[in-house]
């Protein structure tokens, strides 16, 4: 087992609260974050999928925690985030990376599966901005990332209620953007083409794997915008695999 790196007590770790770190690109994030030393708060529903990216960062040295939310309930949002603020302070940086959706037309949707995508990918991230915003703003200081989708910008069938809740992120977070520049809060979008995650089916990774990109090379380059100098702003960044899109 690797020995952990110490640090010295006056060093301080940044907070990187990643909501949606599970698996994916969510998981990979974290694993990127924590080498840079970071301390990342783990929110997902899985205690048992969080928990193992929690270890998987504590054998390569990092500093992890696990704070179990359910991103469609404010409730439970506003409770991880209680906690994470008693054991760590404030939230340096938010990444919104939760998402879920089902590839159907809209016209046999059910109601319940588009309050459910709406809940996770939209009304959630809205919430979890909402608990850091404040301290952000008193302090002049924070990152809010957000990842949204290649389908908020471009039209794809059998995507219509997922497509409206990344389109309606990607517009938050070009309003917060504008609202927050003043205080020196970055608001950035990450805007994936097709990365190769749970969200497709089996088959699909089967089939497209050489058409998408892996949730690490995502996680890699949400580090490199983090890593940009101060003096640089990214708004929005987008993201393809090299063969193009998977129309």
């Amino acid at each position: 087992m690797p020995r952990r790196r110490l640090r010295p007590e006056s060093v301080y770790r940044p907070v990187v609260w990643i909501v949606g770190a599970s698996r994916g690109i969510g998981a990979e994030t974290a694993v990127q974050f924590s080498s840079v030393g970071c301390t990342v708060c783990l929110s997902s529903r899985s205690t048992v999928r969080l928990a193992a990216v929690k270890n998987r960062i504590e054998q390569l040295g990092g500093e992890a925690e696990v704070f179990p939310c359910d991103v469609t309930r404010p409730a439970s949002i506003d409770k991880a985030f209680t906690r994470i603020r008693r054991r760590y302070g404030a939230v340096d940086v938010l990444i919104n990376t939760a998402g879920v959706t089902i590839f159907r037309d809209f016209l046999h949707t059910s109601v319940r599966t588009t309050e459910e995508i709406l809940r996770t990918n939209l009304h959630g991230p809205l919430h979890c901005v909402r608990c850091v915003l404040p301290s952000m703003v008193a302090r002049r200081r924070g990152w809010i990332i957000n990842v949204a989708s290649n389908a908020a910008v471009k039209t794809f069938e059998d995507s219509a209620v997922y497509t409206s809740t990344k389109a309606g992120l990607l517009g938050f977070s070009r309003v917060l953007r504008e609202e927050t520049r003043k205080y020196r809060i970055r608001v950035v979008s990450i805007i994936p083409g097709p990365v190769e995650t749970g969200m497709w089916s089996r088959n699909d990774r089967k089939r497209y794997r050489h058409r998408m990109m892996s949730a690490k090379g995502v996680a890699e380059s949400i580090l490199a915008v983090y890593q940009t100098p101060p003096d640089v702003v990214v708004d929005e960044i987008h993201l393809r695999p090299m063969m193009g899109d998977i129309d």
